[in-house]
């Protein structure tokens, strides 16, 4: 009779493995009609960059930002700077008009991409270059991204990165340092171009 069950056990093992395999390989996208919460990461393709919630130093707020995997210390980025979750129900979401949203327990909004326009199937990407784009499902061209964190820099600069003015619409795009290891809302120091006058 044992030897009448062998032929299975191969089947049930490749199972087990693909399921475990599914529970430790973390996603790149957020699409719509979904959200992520407290514990759970947007993961870039190659491992470098992780999205999730965090608290910083001794801090107890929670704040949705990137960092590197390898050095969650390291966070590169934060969405909420200036308006941090007291509490860990916050989650990240997207809005009936396409919008990225970061909402509170009471489903207020704490953080938006601002969008000016409507995304009909939005999705939220966090690429290996470290930086998170919300583009239409359809569209894989960079020149169709309705937002990008690499437009709203925290106090890192990374590789691609673009610093100083788009003066054909008027958008400025600087570093800004930490209030403290405990507070990334925006500190003293701010690291710009000044092009009031010749370079």
């Amino acid at each position: 009779m044992a030897f009448e069950k062998l032929p299975y056990y191969p089947f049930f093992y490749f199972i087990f493995v693909m399921f475990v395999l599914n529970l430790s390989i973390a996603s790149d996208t957020l699409s719509s009609g979904r959200s992520t919460k407290n514990g759970e990461k947007l993961v870039s393709t190659d491992q470098r960059f992780e999205l999730g919630f965090f608290s910083p130093g001794n801090s107890k707020n929670r704040y949705f930002g990137m960092w590197y995997k390898i050095s969650p210390e390291t966070v590169v980025w934060v969405a909420n700077r200036d308006k941090p979750l007291t509490d860990s129900h916050g989650f990240l979401t997207f809005s009936h008009d396409g919008d990225l949203v970061l909402v509170d327990q009471s489903k207020s909004v704490v953080w938006s991409s601002n969008l000016s326009r409507v995304v009909k199937n939005p999705v939220a990407q966090l690429l290996d270059t470290g930086n998170l784009v919300l583009r239409e499902n359809f569209s894989l061209n960079s020149d169709d991204y309705r937002w990008q964190s690499f437009d709203h820099p925290s106090d890192t600069l990374l590789p691609d990165m673009k610093l100083g003015w788009d003066v054909k619409i008027g958008f400025e795009r600087c570093l800004t340092s930490w209030k403290s290891k405990d507070d990334p809302s925006p500190g003293d120091y701010t690291f710009r171009l000044n092009i009031n006058e010749l370079p």
